[in-house]
């Protein structure tokens, strides 16, 4: 049984928030605690505002999120640690080699689909990423919440 799932991405101000947040949701009275975190997180920085905006339109109230930097400790203390691209795989295992077999894509049930950064390229590419983060998540959730 999964208690604690930590989502990866490289700032955590797009992606990884934006997962925790539809994953939380998804999950809500499983109580599983999910939180994310960022190999070269922009510490202490806020939601990206487009993620926000993203987020709202689709019924989310994003709440106070700040960057944080992925530690060994939060990848000991996560069941499941779910990534965005393949080369987080390789930074996670990196930080702790422990970890391998809890490391997987949050595209897993996608064929494996990697979920590419929306930073700096405009509301579009953003849309695109909620999708794709979205149908990723539905499809961990069924799995997470039997």
């Amino acid at each position: 049984m999964f208690k604690n799932i930590l989502i990866v991405c490289i700032g955590n101000i797009c992606r990884s928030p934006m997962a925790e947040q539809l994953l939380r949701a998804a999950l809500a009275s499983s109580g599983i605690a999910v939180r994310s975190a960022g190999l070269a997180a922009l510490r202490d920085q806020p939601l990206e505002s487009t993620a926000g905006q993203v987020l709202h339109e689709h019924g989310h109230v994003p709440q106070g999120h700040r960057a944080r930097q992925l530690s060994a400790e939060a990848v000991s203390e996560a069941d499941l640690i779910l990534v965005m691209e393949h080369r987080h795989i390789d930074g996670v295992l990196n930080l702790a080699p422990e970890a391998r077999g809890k490391v997987f894509l949050l595209g897993k049930w996608q064929h494996d689909r990697e979920i590419t950064d929306p930073y700096r390229q405009g509301k579009p590419a953003f849309v695109q990423t909620y999708a794709l983060i979205e149908q990723a998540v539905q499809a961990w959730a069924q799995r997470l919440a039997r």
